[in-house]
C-alpha cells in the first residue's frame, strides 16, 4: 500500500509568503514610481511651475486604461501612476493569496471573511466611493 502524503503550506510557510509578497509589493512599486519620476524630470526640466493652478480634476491618467495606453509611450506621469496601483493591489493580492491559503486549510470560515473582504475591497476601487 502505497501512501499518500499532503503538503500543505504551515502557518508559519504562509506568513512568510505573505510578508514576502508585500515587502516585494512595496519594493517594486517604490521602484516603478522612482523611475517614472526620474522620466517626468528628465522630460520636464525646463516646464514653470505653478502651485496656485493646481486642478487634479484635469488628471491625464485617472483610468487604469488611460495609465496603460501612457505606458507605452513612457510617459513619467503614468509610469507613476502605474506605481501607485501595483502599491493599491499589494494588499488585494494579499488578500487572494490568504483566501487560497484559507481555502488548503479548509478554513472556509475565512475564506468567507477573505472574500467579503475582497468583495467590499474590489466594490469601492469600482465604484469609485471614497472619491
Amino acid at each position: 500500500m502505497s501512501r499518500q502524503i499532503k503538503h500543505y503550506l504551515g502557518d508559519k510557510d504562509v506568513q512568510i509568503i505573505l510578508g514576502t509578497l508585500l515587502r516585494v509589493g512595496v519594493v517594486v512599486s517604490t521602484g516603478v514610481v522612482l523611475i517614472g519620476g526620474i522620466i517626468f524630470l528628465m522630460k520636464h526640466t525646463h516646464q514653470p511651475i505653478s502651485y496656485s493652478d493646481f486642478k487634479p480634476e484635469e488628471a491625464k491618467f485617472s483610468s487604469v486604461a488611460e495609465i496603460f495606453k501612457g505606458l507605452k509611450t513612457l510617459d513619467g506621469l503614468a509610469i507613476i501612476q502605474f506605481g501607485v496601483l501595483l502599491l493599491i493591489f499589494t494588499p488585494i493580492a494579499r488578500v487572494v493569496f490568504s483566501i487560497f491559503s484559507f481555502l488548503m486549510e479548509k478554513d472556509y470560515m475565512y475564506v468567507l471573511i477573505g472574500t467579503i473582504v475582497l468583495c467590499v475591497i474590489i466594490t469601492s476601487l469600482y465604484l469609485d466611493v471614497a472619491h
